[in-house]
C-alpha cells in the first residue's frame, strides 16, 4: 500500500470511529431497559385542545389575539358583528313595551266591566222591588174584585203589570250575567297580555345572551395554536375561529401488550424520555388504561408491533410541573414512556427524575 493510499484511509477510519462513538453514546443516553419490573411504549406528547367557535352564523368583526399568545380563562379573543342582533333586541323591547301597554288597557277594561256589572245588579234590584210592589197590588186588586169593590179591568191591569215587571227583572238578570262574562273575558285579556310581556322579556333576554356570546372568550387558560378564521370572514353556526391548547393538561398516549397492561394500575409511576430532550426524564402518572385492545397506529409502533393487539395507555404530567415550565411545553414530540409494573422496583439512575431548572 502506498503512502498516498494510507493518507486517504486515515480519514475514513476516523469517520467510522466517530460514527461508532456516536452510536454508543446515543445508546448510553437512551434508557435501554431497567429490568423486568418495567415496561416501555412509544408515544407522542399531546395536550387538551379546545376549538373556539361562533354560536351563531355571522361575520367575524375582529380577532384580538395572535398565534402563540397565552390567554386566561374569560379573556376576550374575538368579536362577531352584532348589528343584526341589536336590531332584533330593539324590536323585542318595543314588542314588550306594547304588551305592557296592552296589560294596562286590559286592566282598565276589567274595571269598566265591573262598573257595568254593578249597574246591572242595581237595575236588577230595582226590578225586584217593582215586582214585589206589583204583586202586592195584584193581591189587593184580586181581593177587591172578589168583594165587588174594584173592577175586573183594574185586576187585569195589575196582573199585566206583574208580568211586565217580571220580564224586566229577567232582562236585568241577563244583563248581570253578560256583565260577568265580559269581566271574565277582560281578565283573560289581562292574562294574555301579561304572558306577552313575559314572552317579550324572554325574547329580549335570549337576544342579549346571543349578543354576549358574540364576544368569544377563552373557556380556560391556554395558548392560541391556530387562527382558523380572519376578520371579515362569514362563518356558519359553530364555525371555528381559533384553536387553543391547554398546556397545563399534557399527557403521552402509548400502547402496551396484554401481558404487561394487566399489571398497570391507575396512578402508577411513569417516566417520559423525549426524543428532542433525551437528557431529561419527566415524571408522570398513569391516568387511563383502555378496557379493550386494538391495533396500534402506524405512526406509533414498528411494523412488527402493529401486528399485535395492544392496549392504549395515557400518562399524565403533573399540572404543577407544567405550570413551572409552561413556555417550554411543546406538543407532538415523540418519546418513550417507561412504566413501573413492580411497585417494589427502584428506578435506575438513568431514569431518575431530571427536569429543567
Amino acid at each position: 500500500m502506498t503512502f498516498y493510499s494510507k493518507k486517504k484511509l486515515i480519514p475514513a477510519v476516523l469517520i467510522v470511529l466517530a460514527m461508532m462513538l456516536g452510536y454508543f453514546g446515543w445508546h448510553l443516553l437512551t434508557p435501554s431497559g431497567p429490568g423486568a419490573g418495567f415496561v416501555n411504549g412509544n408515544g407522542r406528547i399531546e395536550a387538551t385542545e379546545i376549538d373556539v367557535a361562533t354560536k351563531l352564523p355571522g361575520r367575524v368583526d375582529d380577532i384580538l389575539v395572535n398565534e402563540g399568545d397565552f390567554v386566561k380563562a374569560g379573556q376576550p379573543l374575538a368579536r362577531m358583528q352584532i348589528q343584526s342582533l341589536e336590531a332584533q333586541r330593539d324590536e323585542a323591547l318595543a314588542r314588550q313595551q306594547q304588551a305592557i301597554n296592552t296589560v294596562a288597557a286590559a286592566q282598565a277594561e276589567v274595571a269598566v266591566r265591573y262598573s257595568n256589572k254593578i249597574a246591572a245588579q242595581a237595575l236588577a234590584a230595582q226590578r225586584e222591588s217593582e215586582l214585589d210592589a206589583a204583586r202586592r197590588r195584584l193581591a189587593r186588586s184580586q181581593t177587591l174584585s172578589i168583594e165587588g169593590a174594584s173592577s175586573q179591568q183594574e185586576f187585569d191591569d195589575d196582573r199585566a203589570r206583574v208580568s211586565s215587571v217580571q220580564a224586566a227583572l229577567n232582562a236585568a238578570g241577563a244583563q248581570v250575567a253578560a256583565a260577568q262574562a265580559a269581566i271574565d273575558a277582560a281578565k283573560a285579556q289581562v292574562v294574555g297580555a301579561r304572558s306577552a310581556v313575559i314572552a317579550g322579556g324572554a325574547t329580549t333576554a335570549r337576544i342579549e345572551v346571543d349578543i354576549t356570546d358574540s364576544q368569544l372568550t377563552a373557556p380556560r387558560d391556554g395558548r392560541v395554536q391556530y387562527r382558523v378564521a380572519e376578520p371579515g370572514e362569514v362563518l356558519a353556526g359553530g364555525g371555528k375561529v381559533l384553536n387553543l391548547v391547554d398546556l397545563s393538561d399534557v399527557y403521552m398516549t402509548f400502547f402496551l401488550p396484554e401481558v404487561a397492561v394487566g399489571k398497570v394500575a391507575l396512578g402508577g409511576e411513569v417516566r417520559l424520555v423525549l426524543d428532542a430532550a433525551p437528557g431529561y426524564v419527566i415524571p408522570a402518572t398513569v391516568s387511563f388504561v383502555a378496557s379493550t385492545a386494538q391495533f396500534t397506529p402506524k405512526t406509533v409502533e414498528t411494523s412488527n408491533e402493529r401486528q399485535k393487539l395492544m392496549f392504549r395507555v395515557k400518562a399524565k404530567i403533573s399540572r404543577d410541573l407544567l405550570l413551572q415550565h409552561l413556555k417550554l411545553v411543546k406538543t407532538g414530540i415523540p418519546g418513550v414512556a417507561w412504566v413501573k409494573l413492580d411497585q417494589q422496583a427502584v428506578w435506575p439512575s438513568d431514569l431518575a427524575v431530571k427536569v429543567p431548572k
